[in-house]
């Protein structure tokens, strides 16, 4: 579990950002793409777990071949969730209810995972 005074610190880090948390974050995101998608999308997109977890990680675990293993790692694992992004609204467009699009964006992911992993280190990587 993260140190609770890394969080605290994070927190504070952003000015006129004291004691938010990810909820009111995402409400945050969901207003500005409700005027304007595509920054909205932008924000969304931000690696902000990816980073925290790398944060987290090395405060726990400061270990340079353990992080760049773990990074690398996260890459081959973003590259199997990408198709959801052109899954959902291909589907939404298509005329499909907004969560069986989800659901089956996630469900894709979820196999595109097990394939990852099922050949992924027959092609040398380490996950």
């Amino acid at each position: 579990m993260p140190d609770p005074d890394i969080i605290r610190g994070l927190r504070d880090a952003v000015p006129g950002d004291q004691g938010r948390d990810f909820g009111t974050d995402c409400g945050d995101v969901s207003e500005v793409a409700k005027r304007y998608p595509g920054f909205g999308a932008l924000i969304a997109s931000l690696p902000l777990v990816s980073v925290l977890g790398m944060m987290w990680l090395w405060h726990d675990k400061p270990d340079t071949a353990n992080m760049a293993a773990h990074v690398q790692a996260t890459f081959w694992f973003v590259l199997p969730s990408l198709p959801m992004f052109l899954l959902i609204p291909m589907l939404l467009r298509a005329g499909w209810n907004f969560w069986v699009a989800l659901a089956a964006g996630c469900v894709l992911t979820i196999a595109l995972y097990l394939l990852m992993t099922a050949i992924g280190p027959r092609f040398g990587l380490r996950l």
